[in-house]
This record gives C-alpha cells, sequence and structure tokens, in this order.
C-alpha cells in the first residue's frame, strides 16, 4: 500500500473515530457509563443528546491495522504477540500473569463487558501490571448475526464496562467473538475506531483435557504459527472445572520464542498518538 493510500486511509480512521460523536448512547447494561462526552461534560444517562466516544481521545490503529482482520502484525522483525481472551471465570489469571511478571512480559486481554462486571478485581490486576486491555464485545455474541447498531451497542457497553473496572481506558483493539467476521462487521468496528485484531492461532487450550487438549498441543499449536507479526491466541478461563491449559502452557510458549530467536512484544507499539 503506498504512501498516499495509507495516509488517506488513517485521515478516514480519524473522522470515522470522531464521527462516533452522531450516534446516540445505546440501552445496554453498561452504555450509561460508556455514554461521556468530554472530560469536562457532566455524565447523564438519561440524556438524548449526542456523546463523544471515549475512542476519539485515545492511541488510534493506523492505516495498516483497518480494512480487514489482523492475523499477523505488519510486521518483518522476528517478533510474536500473547494474547489473552477473558470471558468467563478467572481461574487462570493470577498465573499468567504471574508468569509475565516474572519474564517481564508484556499481553495484550481482551475482555468482554460481562467478565469486567464479573470479575473486576482480576481486570484491575491486568491493568495494575501494565497490560493493554482490548474489547472482545459486552455478551461475546456472534457478530454477523448482529445489525449494526447493535454491534455498535455491544462494542461501546464493553468499552464501558472495561473502563469502570480497570480504572484506565481500554485500547482501539476489538476481537470478534468465535472470530466470526465478516467484511461489514470489520467495517462497523473500524467505524467506532477500532481495529479488528485477531490471531495467527489459537492454542485450543480452552477446549480443556475434557476437549481433547493437553498443554503440549497448545504449546505445538503456537509454535507451528511462530512467523514475523505472529498473533497468539490464549484463554484465562477454565469453563468452569478450574483448569486452564493455557496458563500451564504459557512459560512452555514464551521458551519456544526466545529458541527461535523471537522477540514478545506489545500490541501498542502499533498504535499512533
Amino acid at each position: 500500500m503506498d504512501r498516499e493510500r495509507r495516509s488517506a486511509l488513517a485521515a478516514m480512521a480519524a473522522l470515522l473515530s470522531a464521527g462516533i460523536a452522531g450516534l446516540a448512547p445505546g440501552t445496554g447494561p453498561a452504555a450509561a457509563a460508556s455514554a461521556s462526552a468530554s472530560a469536562s461534560a457532566p455524565r447523564d444517562a438519561d440524556a438524548a443528546t449526542p456523546r463523544r466516544d471515549a475512542r476519539a481521545a485515545g492511541p488510534r490503529p493506523p492505516a495498516s491495522l483497518l480494512g480487514d482482520e489482523i492475523r499477523r502484525l505488519p510486521t518483518t522483525r522476528n517478533v510474536l504477540a500473547l494474547t489473552f481472551n477473558a470471558a468467563w471465570d478467572d481461574a487462570g489469571v493470577e498465573t499468567v500473569l504471574a508468569e509475565l511478571r516474572r519474564r517481564k512480559l508484556p499481553a495484550t486481554f481482551f475482555l468482554t463487558g460481562e467478565f469486567a462486571e464479573a470479575e473486576p478485581a482480576a481486570v484491575r490486576a491486568m491493568a495494575d501490571a501494565g497490560h493493554g486491555l482490548g474489547n472482545h464485545s459486552y455478551s461475546h455474541p456472534y457478530f454477523d448475526d448482529l445489525s449494526t447498531a447493535a454491534r455498535t451497542e455491544e462494542v461501546r457497553s464493553a468499552h464501558a464496562a472495561i473502563r469502570t473496572a480497570s480504572g484506565t481506558e481500554p485500547l482501539p483493539l476489538f476481537r470478534f467473538p468465535y472470530s466470526s467476521t465478516t467484511p461489514q462487521a470489520i467495517a462497523d468496528v473500524n467505524a467506532l475506531g477500532y481495529a479488528a485484531i485477531e490471531f495467527s492461532a489459537d492454542t485450543n487450550g480452552y477446549l480443556g483435557p475434557a476437549g481433547g487438549m493437553t498443554v503440549d498441543k497448545a504449546v505445538k499449536r503456537a509454535v507451528d504459527a511462530f512467523r514475523p507479526g505472529a498473533i497468539i491466541q490464549m484463554h484465562v478461563g477454565s469453563h468452569g472445572d478450574g483448569i486452564v491449559l493455557d496458563a500451564d502452557a504459557l512459560p512452555l510458549i514464551v521458551d519456544a520464542a526466545r529458541a527461535d530467536g523471537y522477540e514478545v512484544i506489545d500490541l501498542r507499539e502499533f498504535l499512533e498518538a
């Protein structure tokens, strides 16, 4: 993509992000909190006046992250990103955070709004550890089944819930539930100021032993996907059985990455002011 096209896309993204001000707040569980106008404006959950989305004030995705789902980062460096989805319980959060802290490594956690509301202490711990928080929708629906208005409500409600739980501003990064993307859904998410960050490989650790997975299988799925700019997807939940294979696989994945000459980087490196 040439420089002029990148500049045009970046300008369009900025306008679209600011244009969210024309959308009235939704009526979902966290919509009132997401309808903040500006730092100086009072919050009014019942007002029908348009509000500016919080994404307009923070870092934005560059043009290279817009227009399509991102399954590899736009780089030729031997780097990869570790990401974790959080939509169920927090059974693996403490173990994952401890390992990341021990290794001094960054990660991005993609949270649903429902998780943020149910597990605020876990969300705050992620933020306090310095990790980026991405948006994984409010209630984890299939986005291809939703209208543009419903997608907007899911994204904005999740943003508000994550911000409330973490005390920090979520990143302009969105991951589709079930990785179920369509061109229109991606365009809707981009219009809200978010890049659609998917993954190069899912470890499938979330399936657990009952789903035929083991730690070794999870590690192999990650290692097989190592490429410059790879994005590895894991999960911190256990589906209620308390077993989080990805938490046990994490140190082995990091060891393999380092042995292969890969550096673990922060997705925030690919955002711009």
